[in-house]
């Protein structure tokens, strides 16, 4: 026999007091998510195939909002970049070699420009202008918003599968890359390698397999999607040693391929390249030291209970499988209990009863 409780949650934010990162929503995608990003009170996802849309999702409430149609994007395209200071989106074609541009005003005015062969990876660096990394030319560009060739720096023959880059305030960059090595490169302005971490394929802490997005915190420290290990790393600013971050979602991470960290709040996304994707959120996060990232706790989902007016009640039956989604686990009063969302946006907490 399973007891239930009801919980509806409309809004289902973590407290910001509370010193903890957490899992505040994951949002179920049935299909491989490429690329997330957020800006404002949106979030952007793109999947694969693209269908030519941008999904979009609003920040607090994590409900889909609309689409954004892309004409001409291709069926692939890894990685989202937004830029607050010029206020636009940025998505790479990797089957037609271009960067599509969409400005976050009201027309959503689109343009378009070519890159360097299969774009894999997006970041803004510190100056707004639009960092590409190119798989099929083993190369970085950097770009102004509207498409203008600034840097075109040839990366180390080594090389072999670039990934993502992000660059830092010192001038150089941060390159995640695959092939007979799998690193992460502190990469010079010229192209070479200062500096690595990783090395062969594998799953011991000092290998990756499949290393892809980059984030970094406001210390330096670097997180990585270690895809097909299926975790995320931290590693500390010299590249010297490295800690999982554990997080704690129904299946496990399966694939993580894209992240964006959202510094001001404290939150970062987590893209899966899976036949069932999800956007996983988590908050509270002001910086990489966590080791572990539990899932929603039950007092906050209370809290989302009491603010909708509604107490929670009692039900003796589960939803169909097809219809819910197990976001997380939480311990209460001694027992371990799991935390479900209906498609209907209605929360359950349930043990498995005596």
């Amino acid at each position: 026999m399973e007891r239930w409780k009801l919980i509806q949650s409309d809004v289902v934010c973590v407290d910001s007091s509370s010193s903890s990162p957490t899992v505040i929503r994951v949002i179920p995608r049935g299909n491989a998510v490429c690329g997330v990003t957020s800006l404002g009170d949106d979030v952007f996802v793109v999947c694969w195939p693209t269908e030519q849309k941008i999904e979009v999702y609003d920040t607090k409430t994590f409900t889909f909002q609309r689409h954004i149609t892309v004409p001409r994007l291709g069926r692939t395209s890894y990685g989202l970049a937004a830029c607050p200071h010029n206020n636009c989106l940025y998505a790479p074609d990797c089957d037609n070699a271009s960067i599509h541009r969409v400005e976050l005003s009201g027309s959503n005015a689109m343009m378009k420009w070519s890159v360097a062969r299969y774009p894999v990876g997006l970041s803004v660096n510190s100056e707004h202008n639009l960092l590409v990394v190119s798989e099929g030319e083993r190369k970085l560009q950097i770009f102004t918003t509207r498409g203008t060739l600034l840097k075109n720096i040839q990366l180390q023959a080594d090389i072999e599968s670039p990934r993502h880059a992000v660059q830092l305030p010192t001038g150089q960059f941060l390159v995640s890359h695959r092939g007979s090595l799998h690193r992460i490169c502190l990469v010079g302005v010229d192209g070479a390698v200062v500096r690595s971490y990783g090395g062969q394929k594998g799953s011991q802490l000092t290998q990756m397999d499949g290393p892809t997005a980059l984030a970094v915190d406001r210390e330096g420290r670097v997180l990585v999607a270690d895809q097909f290990n299926k975790r995320l790393l931290v590693i500390d600013q010299s590249l010297s040693s490295a800690h999982k971050m554990s997080v704690c979602v129904d299946r496990g991470l399966k694939g993580p391929r894209s992240l964006w960290y959202d510094q001001s709040l404290r939150r970062l996304y987590i893209g899966e390249l899976d036949v069932r994707g999800r956007v996983i959120v988590i908050g509270n996060l002001k910086d990489f030291t966590a080791a572990q990232v539990n899932g929603i706790p039950s007092n906050k989902a209370r809290q989302s209970s009491s603010v909708s007016g509604k107490e929670p009640a009692s039900s003796s039956t589960l939803p169909d499988r097809d219809d819910r989604n197990l976001v997380g686990t939480i311990t209460e009063e001694g027992q371990l209990k799991h935390v479900i969302e209906t498609k209907d946006n209605f929360w359950y907490i349930y043990t498995v009863g005596n």
